[in-house]
């Protein structure tokens, strides 16, 4: 696995982890949610954009896509 590969699987459960935690809810809550709504696709699809920002805007990015899309937390 190249090193690219691996910072991106890290920062994608760095998100999980963190949105777990403001919304409420457990890891494995938040890794279904935002996976039922293709978060978790668009986090590997833009990492090289999205790691460049703070965690939080990124859980609030991450918020509101899944909302747009029919999520209710």
């Amino acid at each position: 696995m190249s090193k690219h590969e691996l910072n991106t699987i890290e920062y994608i459960i760095l998100l999980i982890s963190e949105f777990a935690v403001k919304v409420g809810i457990s890891e494995v809550a938040a890794y279904r949610y935002l996976n039922s709504f293709g978060a978790i696709a668009l986090c590997e699809k833009h990492y090289g954009i999205m790691h460049t920002l703070s965690v939080e805007e990124n859980i609030d990015a991450l918020r509101a896509y899944c909302q747009r899309k029919g999520g209710t937390l």
